[in-house]
């Protein structure tokens, strides 16, 4: 684990989930330290893993994992620890994010806390009735407007609605189910899945079948909401009854990263506030650096 940053190795290779590497921050952070960023965007955590894996674990720097995946490439020994003494804008991190279990195992640190937020329930305005409850993806009625993500995770959000509407199922917590719960969960899907206009891959799938009508509901991330409304499109998002999932996302580094040096100065870079704060607004998310908000005022008055 390094004691100091060195001079940066003129290039940074970067798994990340679309939109994160928007040149509105990456462009300044070139400018700044002389580090020419390549990303590559992932459809899902599966998707990640695989690519952090390939070529040896050497072809990706770095990768923007999301907690069903940070732990996974933890325990495969495929992240590097992290020097936090060397990123000080983690200092000023809510508490709940310098040491989450999804990057900090056993005392150490795999990674640096990047954003967090919800999982939406998305739909057109103008052509649906604002829904509250999430059984609106899985109600009949809507065969061929419905739009969710092709990723795993999608259990838990299953998971979440049976709780409130099968209590008896004994569910507290999605993201740790019995067999009985996650069968359960299982079978749900299996009745939506019918009912499906796509499975998005990438957050701009869901974003095109919106603009174009194809699609009218969905589960969503804040990405899409705010992108579709930069476009005009009528959208709006609820927080359905039963309540919603979160996501923690980490930026991590190779085992074997061959531009280590850039890869500590990234972690400064998109750690600062003011950077926080540009990210969340695009993005919709919220920052895990406490001193993003007087920034975020500044570019939305009132967030």
């Amino acid at each position: 684990m390094p004691t100091s940053i060195g001079k940066g190795e003129g290039k940074l290779t970067l798994v990340a989930w679309e939109g994160y590497t928007d040149k509105s921050w990456v462009k300044p952070f070139e400018q700044q330290t002389g580090c020419k960023v390549t990303a590559k965007y992932a459809g899902s955590s599966d998707e990640m893993v695989n690519l952090m894996r390939s070529g040896g674990g050497s072809q990706y720097d770095m990768v923007s994992a999301s907690g069903d995946a940070s732990l996974r490439l933890i325990y495969g020994g495929d992240i590097a620890e992290t020097n936090v003494k060397l990123v000080p804008a983690w200092k000023n991190f809510q508490t709940a994010f310098k040491s989450p279990p999804n990057n900090t195992v056993k005392g150490k640190h795999y990674g640096i806390s990047l954003q967090f937020g919800p999982n939406l329930l998305l739909y057109n305005t103008k052509k649906e009735k604002k829904p509250t409850s999430w059984s609106a993806i899985y109600d009949p009625k809507n065969k061929g407007k419905i739009t969710i993500p092709d990723n795993p995770i999608q259990i838990a959000d299953a998971a979440l609605y049976l709780s409130k509407t099968q209590p008896a199922l004994g569910i507290k917590d999605p993201y740790e189910l019995d067999q009985k719960q996650f069968d359960a969960a299982i079978a749900l899907l299996k009745k939506q899945k019918p009912l499906l206009k796509k499975y998005w891959v990438l957050a701009s799938d869901q974003i095109d079948l919106f603009k174009n009508g194809g699609s009218t509901l969905g589960a969503s991330w804040p990405y899409q909401l705010s992108t579709l409304k930069a476009a005009k499109v009528p959208v709006a998002a609820v927080d359905p009854k039963e309540g919603v999932t979160g996501w923690l996302d980490t930026w991590m580094m190779s085992a074997k990263a061959k531009h280590p040096n850039c890869a500590y100065k990234w972690w400064n870079y998109i750690s600062s506030p003011k950077v926080q704060a540009e990210q969340a607004t695009f993005y919709g998310e919220t920052p895990v650096n406490k001193k993003a908000c007087p920034f975020m005022n500044k570019i939305t008055p009132g967030s």
